[in-house]
C-alpha cells in the first residue's frame, strides 16, 4: 500500500514462484541463512524483541500503536476516512479487529476505518517481522499490514522505500502480494517488485505472513514458505534504501486506484480485518 498516486502491480508467474521455492529453504526463528549479495550468514533471534498478542480487551495498546488520521485518499484516492475511534479497531477475544464501517448520510456513502502505526513506538532496522491474520472480505476493501520509513532519510516516497509484507484486494479474493518499492524500482518506471501468491483460504483462517529483512536482502514468507526475494545490488539507496528504521502499518482501506478497480460492493461493509498477533525478531550479527 504505497503512498504514491496510481498503482499497478506485476504478477509473479508459476514458474518463478516455484524456482523461488527451490532456492530457498524454510526459515524459523534461529535458522541460519546465507546472504545471496555479500555471502554473509544472517541468524534471527527466538525471542522477540517487540510483540503485541492482543490480550488485553479494548482499544490498542497505546504504547505499541498510534493512528493516522483523516480521509485525504492517502495517495491512492482511498474512500475511507480514517479514525481513532473503537468501532474501527478493538481488540476483542485475544485478536485485533479493523473494521471499515459504511455510512449513508445525506444521500451520500462514506466510509470509516483505522491505520494502525507503530511509528514513534516500535520503529525497527533489520529482524524478522510476522503477523498472523485473518484477511477481509469483499469487492473494494484493501487489507495491508506493511512498513514505511520512520524519518525518510533518502527523502519522499518512494526514495525511501516501503516493505509491504501482506496486501489483498477483495475484488481478487485468496490473492497475497508481497512487494517492496524504492525509486530504482516501483509501479511508476513499470520496474516493482514483488510477488503474487494464493492462500485461498486467507479470509476464513488465520496464516502467518512475514519479512526477513538483513542487510543483504528482504525475504517474504506465508507460512514459513518463501514466496519472494528483493537482493541489495550494492549500488546505493535509490536501489536499496533499506538502511534505515522502519515502522509497522496495519490498515483496511476501502476503494482507491487498486482496491476499488472493480468497484465497491456496498453490501460487503462492515469488513473485518483480524490480527492474532504482531512479533519482532532482531537480526543478530553475522
Amino acid at each position: 500500500m504505497h503512498e504514491g498516486t496510481g498503482w499497478r502491480r506485476g504478477k509473479a508467474t508459476a514458474v518463478l514462484a516455484a524456482l523461488l521455492a527451490l532456492a530457498m529453504p524454510l526459515a524459523h526463528a534461529g535458522d541460519a541463512e546465507a546472504g545471496p549479495t555479500q555471502g554473509r550468514t544472517w541468524t534471527f533471534a527466538d525471542t522477540p524483541s517487540w510483540q503485541d498478542e492482543f490480550d488485553q480487551p479494548g482499544r490498542p495498546d497505546p504504547a505499541k500503536w498510534g493512528y493516522d488520521l483523516g480521509g485525504k485518499g492517502w495517495g491512492n484516492n482511498e474512500l475511507q476516512h480514517y479514525t481513532d475511534q473503537l468501532g474501527n479497531a478493538f481488540v476483542e477475544d485475544g485478536v485485533l479487529a479493523i473494521v471499515a464501517r459504511r455510512f449513508k448520510r445525506a444521500g451520500k456513502t462514506t466510509y470509516t476505518s483505522a491505520r494502525l502505526v507503530s511509528r514513534g513506538k516500535g520503529d525497527f532496522l533489520y529482524g524478522r517481522i510476522e503477523f498472523r491474520a485473518r484477511l477481509p472480505v469483499g469487492r473494494g476493501t484493501w487489507g495491508a499490514l506493511w512498513m514505511l520509513p520512520t524519518e525518510n532519510r533518502h527523502g519522499g516516497w518512494p526514495r525511501s522505500g516501503e516493505i509491504d509484507i501482506m496486501e489483498h484486494v477483495g475484488y481478487d479474493p485468496g490473492q497475497v502480494h508481497v512487494t517492496v518499492h524504492t525509486q530504482a524500482y516501483n509501479h511508476t518506471r513499470k520496474t516493482q517488485r514483488g510477488t503474487q501468491t494464493t492462500v485461498a483460504d486467507a479470509s476464513t483462517k488465520f496464516h502467518r505472513y512475514r519479512v526477513d529483512w538483513t542487510p543483504d536482502w528482504i525475504r517474504g514468507y506465508i507460512d514459513d514458505a518463501p514466496v519472494f526475494e528483493f537482493a541489495n545490488e550494492g549500488t546505493g539507496p535509490d536501489a536499496w534504501p533499506f538502511d534505515q528504521p522502519f515502522h509497522l502499518l496495519m490498515n483496511l482501506a476501502v476503494g482507491g486506484d487498486w482496491g476499488g478497480a472493480q468497484g465497491v460492493d456496498e453490501a460487503a461493509f462492515p469488513a473485518w480485518m483480524e490480527v492474532d498477533y504482531v512479533r519482532v525478531y532482531p537480526l543478530l550479527q553475522p
